[in-house]
């Protein structure tokens, strides 16, 4: 009988934490968690809405929406974020199919603890 092993898969996310000061220095603390609470909410749409674009083989709007991703989450200091959603943006316009639905699911599990990451700092700052 065959040995069946689960595998946890764990991401690690980088989190620019001078972009996160710099932020926090320039536009005050309570200005800065309002400015990255919006950024983590269209993230988060983003997210959504790359993830039904594949889901509806819309590469695209895929495409797209993992550009909005890349944008904001340089913007804010998601580096982990910003990579994977480029790799996701050059698999889907090549049509990797294969390699495509393992950078989806490393979106969004990067994406998850990313936008989890970002918010507690901006809160303990």
């Amino acid at each position: 009988m065959a040995q069946i092993s689960a595998l946890t898969v764990s991401e690690s996310v980088r989190v620019d934490s001078r972009r996160v000061a710099e932020i926090i220095a320039e536009l005050g603390e309570t200005a800065a968690q309002n400015v990255v609470g919006l950024a983590l909410e269209q993230l988060a749409a983003a997210l959504t809405a790359v993830d039904a674009a594949l889901g509806a083989g819309d590469l695209a709007q895929a495409v797209a929406d993992a550009e909005r991703i890349s944008r904001l989450a340089w913007q804010i200091g998601l580096l982990s974020l910003a990579g994977v959603a480029m790799d996701l943006g050059s698999t889907a316009e090549r049509g990797d199919h294969a390699a495509l639905a393992a950078i989806r699911a490393r979106l969004m599990r990067v994406g998850n603890r990313s936008l989890t990451a970002i918010w507690d700092r901006t809160a303990l700052a």
